[in-house]
């Protein structure tokens, strides 16, 4: 149990992961200021952290790789990243009906990367995020019974000519996303 009373739930995927830098569930978990993330998913390299959540993954599950070799974006497009930078993951969520809403979770998902990120970061209809006009992440939700969310926001570096990329802390900024999210969908979730 967490100081909160809540399950504290890690798997990791990879033994590979040699620590540095690595947001491995040891160095995530004791830091989340919520719910979500609490049951965390972590792999070095995986397809897409989209695919690392299963259909038990409980509401606010998170799965993140330090690497993607098969991020995707809307209409198909590839998400590229470069290990270690960056921040790919995904977030199960079991939205209230009606399910006409759930397109709304991409819009706030990138509203709540944008305040994570800071000033002078911008949302572009309906999932991106930019700054000084440079796209630095962006929003992927994929809906059947459940809704998953995948993120990538660009850390360091950027990953491909003429992307951005924000100068942060990994953990800082995942830990904030997850609040911001989190707090975003409870306002959501009862209107």
């Amino acid at each position: 149990m967490d100081a909160r009373g809540g399950a504290r739930v890690a798997h990791a995927y990879s033994s590979e992961v040699d620590g540095t830098g690595a947001l491995t569930p040891d160095v995530v978990l004791p830091v989340l200021r919520g719910a979500f993330g609490r049951e965390y998913r972590h792999a070095e390299v995986a397809p897409t952290t989209q695919r690392m959540l299963p259909p038990t993954a409980g509401h606010g599950a998170v799965a993140l790789a330090e690497h993607q070799t098969e991020g995707r974006g809307r209409r198909g497009r590839t998400w590229v990243d470069k290990p270690g930078s960056g921040l790919t993951f995904s977030i199960a969520l079991d939205p209230p009906p009606p399910v006409a809403r759930w397109p709304e979770l991409t819009l706030l998902a990138a509203h709540a990367v944008a305040a994570a990120v800071g000033s002078g970061a911008t949302v572009k209809d309906p999932n991106d995020v930019l700054v000084d006009g440079r796209k630095v992440a962006g929003v992927l939700a994929e809906a059947g019974e459940r809704v998953i969310l995948g993120i990538g926001i660009n850390v360091g570096r950027s990953p491909w000519a003429g992307a951005g990329y924000v100068e942060a802390d990994r953990l800082q900024l995942l830990v904030d996303v997850l609040e911001r999210f989190e707090q975003a969908y409870a306002r959501w979730a009862t209107r």
